[in-house]
């Protein structure tokens, strides 16, 4: 595809650069031809008009006897000798052509020199309007390549008794043209090599990397997302290089994801059910004893509630992807739903002995949010700040007014810290910072992903910031809401 592509533009870039230069050669060939023509029009005619007045000078009444007999012959020849390139023919009222310059400059007279084609000339006016007769093309049995002539009527006594004729050979012009051309059709062709391979240079510059690519896009269409190209310089096809390679790096990153993914779910649907079933099973056994079905019960409690969790889990994405799940906004007060929230893991935080805090500008701090939505995203922070919490340490919610009308939310904890690296991906799908799951055991890497997905449906922002090896600080802003009124 890239080399018929390729073969097409060299093709038209070709024919441009010819009918370029054709123009080119016609157009100056014309202004040659124009200049010269121009010039010698004029010397043509003061030709004629110096026989002609001295015909009238001299009161000739035959111009027959005058070319024979008279002096006419000698002005004639000192004429054309004073200009080489112009010649002069003189013909009586039959257009019998009496005398002539043509050949070696000097006047040849007779009756016998041939006959003047005078229908061959047009008639035109010159700036004075002065009338004249004009010739351009080849003068048969004079010239044989083309000439430029000049026809004047001999009058006398009122009547045309003849005709004087000054012409001028345009080889030298024609030459010219030809020359100038040929040099244009030459250079066209220099031209057109030297483009084509500059073209196929730049071309294969610009062709080569697509085709790597294609490459690459077919061997990533079977699975393999490993493939990368090499990419040159800093032009735009450099940064089209540098897009796929980091396309084809988060397919690669959100393929391993997957896998992992799918590794951990099957993991954390098969614990579960593996635990329920093997305690149910000891129940209608009578393998556990009737004293201990309630402490079993429990435990199969909490696994189904697991269960539970990650199935709402996947819902809560597959809806948000699709579109699917809407948003109500309303405005209430996040401070009193994080003291909720807080409240709800009041058992885990004293298992930890977690040092508490809970910071707020103002008792109340409305924000204009889907309530429900929130709800997740801070229980989820919370659940995760916990979680990766030391036993001991300090675990902080605040929430303060910023610029911009907004709501600033951070969790805080001292604890299971990220690096750099963990810390561009942590809000990737499927993505699990505790990748040994040494305290992660319940999660599939959606909850943070989820976190997001929310928090950009609001058109509002989320980070973190992590020292690494002391805490870790997840923020999230949100915008103001009304104030409620009071009665």
């Amino acid at each position: 595809m890239f080399k018929s592509t390729f073969a097409k533009y060299i093709t038209a870039f070709v024919l441009i650069i010819l009918l370029s230069f054709l123009i080119l050669s016609g157009i100056i060939g014309t202004m040659i031809r124009h200049y010269a023509d121009g010039n010698r029009e004029e010397k043509l005619n003061l030709t004629s008009e110096i026989v002609l007045d001295y015909i009238s000078s001299e009161g000739i009444e035959n111009i027959e006897t005058s070319v024979l007999m008279g002096n006419l012959p000698k002005i004639i020849t000192a004429i054309v000798r004073f200009d080489t390139q112009y010649d002069v023919l003189v013909a009586n009222a039959d257009c019998d052509i009496i005398l002539s310059t043509v050949g070696d400059g000097e006047a040849q007279t007779g009756d016998s020199l041939g006959k003047l084609c005078i229908d061959h000339f047009v008639p035109e006016e010159n700036e004075n309007g002065e009338e004249y007769l004009t010739h351009n093309g080849t003068l048969d049995g004079f010239l044989a390549e083309r000439s430029l002539a000049f026809a004047k009527e001999i009058v006398i006594n009122g009547e045309v008794t003849g005709y004087v004729v000054s012409l001028a050979s345009t080889a030298k012009e024609d030459k010219l043209v030809s020359l100038t051309t040929n040099a244009l059709i030459n250079s066209s062709i220099w031209v057109m090599l030297a483009a084509v391979i500059a073209a196929y240079l730049i071309t294969e510059r610009i062709i080569h990397p697509l085709r790597v690519m294609t490459k690459a896009t077919a061997e990533m269409a079977k699975g393999d997302f490993s493939a990368r190209v090499t990419v040159y310089g800093a032009d735009e096809v450099s940064e089209l290089g540098r897009a796929f390679n980091n396309m084809a790096e988060s397919l690669d990153s959100l393929e391993k994801m997957r896998n992992s993914f799918l590794a951990n779910v099957s993991h954390d649907l098969r614990t579960p059910m593996t635990t329920i079933s093997g305690f149910i099973d000891g129940i209608t056994s009578g393998a556990i004893p009737p004293e201990k079905h309630e402490y079993y019960l429990g435990v199969i409690s909490a696994e189904v509630h697991r269960l539970s969790r990650l199935v709402s889990q996947l819902l809560d994405i597959s809806k948000m992807e699709s579109g699917e799940r809407k948003f109500n906004f309303t405005d209430f007060d996040v401070a009193e739903l994080s003291r909720i929230i807080l409240i709800s893991f009041e058992q885990k935080i004293d298992g930890k002995h977690l040092d508490v805090e809970f910071l707020a500008e103002s008792d109340e701090m409305m924000v204009n949010a889907d309530k429900d939505a929130i709800h997740q995203v801070i229980y989820n922070l919370c659940h995760n700040a916990i979680k990766f919490s030391k036993d001991g340490g300090r675990f902080v919610i605040s929430l303060s007014n910023i610029a911009d009308k907004k709501v600033r939310v951070s969790v805080f904890d001292e604890g299971q810290s990220l690096s750099k690296e963990e810390a561009k991906m942590v809000f990737d799908r499927f993505y699990k910072a505790d990748q040994s799951r040494g305290l992660d055991k319940s999660g599939v890497g959606l909850g943070l992903y989820i976190c997001k997905t929310i928090i950009d449906a609001h058109g509002e922002q989320i980070w973190v910031e992590s020292v690494e090896g002391e805490s870790c600080e997840f923020i999230f802003t949100l915008k103001e809401g009304a104030k409620p009124k009071r009665g």
